[in-house]
């Protein structure tokens, strides 16, 4: 009877034990926060998931869409901010970058280089090139002939966008000569040392603004439009396959937070322009709002991306294979989120 009694003390004492063990651990998450889905799946929590990703861009154009995240808490630290394309191509050659904001034809020299470690997944720039002058008989693109013409962007897609619009159109300068640094350009179009020059935004704007006497005579653009297919694009945003397989959600993540900040900088040039100068990447608020409207900063992923870039470069190979590497590439050049 004894043991009846003890036995039913002992049952009753585990069951209390394991009644306020289950009600201990409810609310409780075992392991790391997660959300709920529409269709009634767990996800983990976005910003558990996102990572720091180490991201580069240039000055100008390409950095102008970027503007908002140099001020965002999370990605401020990650972003470095370069001024010519040949520091980027060696950051991304040795796999420094997870993301960087690069020429067009660059992404395509990367990827052939690095045997399909960079990605483009989106296109960031269109069209900012001109041909700026005081020189009062240069109106149209035919007017160059002869003429001696400063540029920047040897190597890049600034040359090829400029030696595609030459041949389609027959026109030829008597010398183009090259300088390594927009900025430069644009003190030599200043003090008068030379009359005509292509330059990009915001440099435009810059040197029309501080001389009356020098106008935006010939829109490379247009001219493109003229003898050759689709858009000139001129930035691309390209991330590592390595991020992507590692670190996708963080990826995506950053591409969200880059669409809203070229989306904060076209509808609010005011706020953009200063942004914009605070990060460096424009040396005036002032220049850097005027510049946006003919900066055409875009966010342009998915099957129109493709579609736009493909021809663009296969436009650029025709005219110079070495533009893009030496190989088009095809679909495996592209990301998808």
């Amino acid at each position: 009877m004894r043991s009846k009694v003890i036995t039913k003390t002992v049952s009753a004492l585990l069951a209390l034990i394991i009644a306020a063990a289950a009600l201990a651990s409810c609310g409780q998450p075992s392991g790391p926060a997660e959300t709920g889905t529409s269709d009634g799946t767990e996800t983990a929590s976005p910003a558990e998931e996102r990572e720091h990703l180490k991201v580069g861009t240039l000055s100008g154009p390409t950095g102008m869409g970027m503007a908002k995240l140099f001020s965002d808490e999370f990605y401020k630290d990650d972003i470095e901010l370069y001024t010519a394309p040949d520091a980027v191509r060696a950051d991304l050659l040795t796999g420094k970058l997870d993301i960087a904001a690069v020429p067009a034809n660059l992404a395509a020299v990367i990827h052939n280089k690095t045997e399909g470690e960079y990605l483009v997944a989106a296109i960031n720039t269109l069209g900012v090139l001109y041909v700026v002058t005081r020189d009062e008989s240069v109106k149209t693109l035919s007017d160059l002939r002869g003429k001696k013409l400063m540029a920047t962007g040897q190597g890049s897609t600034p040359e090829y966008i400029l030696n595609a619009v030459l041949a389609g159109s027959g026109v030829a300068p008597s010398e183009i000569e090259y300088k390594t640094e927009h900025s430069e350009l644009a003190a030599l179009l200043l003090s008068g040392l030379t009359d005509t020059a292509m330059l990009p935004q915001p440099f435009v704007t810059t040197v029309t603004a501080k001389d009356s006497k020098l106008k935006a005579v010939i829109d490379l653009s247009a001219e493109w439009a003229k003898y050759c297919d689709g858009d000139a694009v001129q930035g691309v945003l390209v991330v590592s396959k390595k991020a992507v397989e590692e670190h996708k959600a963080s990826v995506d993540a950053f591409l969200e937070a880059y669409s809203d900040s070229v989306r904060f900088v076209n509808e609010h040039p005011e706020e953009a322009g200063k942004m914009i100068a605070d990060a460096g990447i424009v040396a005036s608020a002032e220049i850097a709002k005027a510049a946006i409207p003919g900066c055409h900063i875009v966010f342009i992923e998915g099957a129109e991306m493709k579609e736009s870039l493909s021809g663009f470069l296969k436009a650029l190979f025709d005219a110079a294979p070495s533009s893009v590497g030496g190989k088009l590439p095809g679909e495996e050049l592209f990301y998808e989120r």
